[in-house]
């Protein structure tokens, strides 16, 4: 999934989307997750949407 897709089922831009994943850097990066990385791994995505309550069923 990329960051703008994520972004979008939060419904917020991608900029609030960095914002709100700052407290997790951390354990992101230890996930392999870069700045500039547009697609997002499944299990970095699995992540972000537990931490950040965003819901991606459709």
């Amino acid at each position: 999934m990329s960051k703008s897709e994520l972004a979008y089922r939060a419904g917020v831009s991608v900029d609030t989307l960095r914002v709100w994943c700052k407290p997790f850097e951390r354990e992101l990066t230890a996930m392999g997750m870069r700045p500039s990385m547009r697609v997002l791994p499944p299990n970095i995505v699995r992540f972000l949407v537990e931490k950040l309550c965003i819901d991606i069923d459709d």
